[in-house]
């Protein structure tokens, strides 16, 4: 399982952001990969596209590349605040960490900071 964080799901839906070309290149050579994203991945994901109305294209690309809604365990709250106070990361960041955590599964991020975070709780990452 590769947990997907905002920033390469953005990238891939939006062919002007700078890191456009990287996240096609990963999303298309782990294709054969269980694809995931935590609610609040998604939720962020899909701002921009529900802001220009075109959420049913941005929700099709997603049901195209088989992104997995990944729900939370009935103690995400305690240990997403956990995570926040021994990170210091954003909440977003931390669904994607609890995530990766109860899934078994890597991290992909564009975000060097989040990364650098998975490294140092032994969750792989990918990209």
């Amino acid at each position: 399982m590769i947990v997907l964080d905002a920033s390469v799901l953005i990238a891939y839906l939006d062919g002007g952001d700078s890191h456009h070309k990287s996240a096609v290149e990963l999303l298309h050579a782990r294709a054969v990969e269980d694809l995931g994203a935590s609610q609040i991945s998604l939720a962020e994901t899909l701002v921009a596209p529900a802001r220009a109305g075109r959420l049913d294209d941005a929700l099709q690309a997603l049901e195209k590349l088989a992104v997995h809604e990944l729900p939370f365990a009935h103690d995400a709250s305690s240990r997403l605040a956990g995570l926040r106070a021994d990170t210091g990361l954003k909440l977003p960041d931390c669904c994607v960490l609890l995530a990766a955590e109860d899934h078994h599964g890597g991290v992909a991020s564009f975000d060097y900071g989040l990364r650098k975070r998975a490294e140092g709780l032994g969750i792989p990452v990918v990209v």
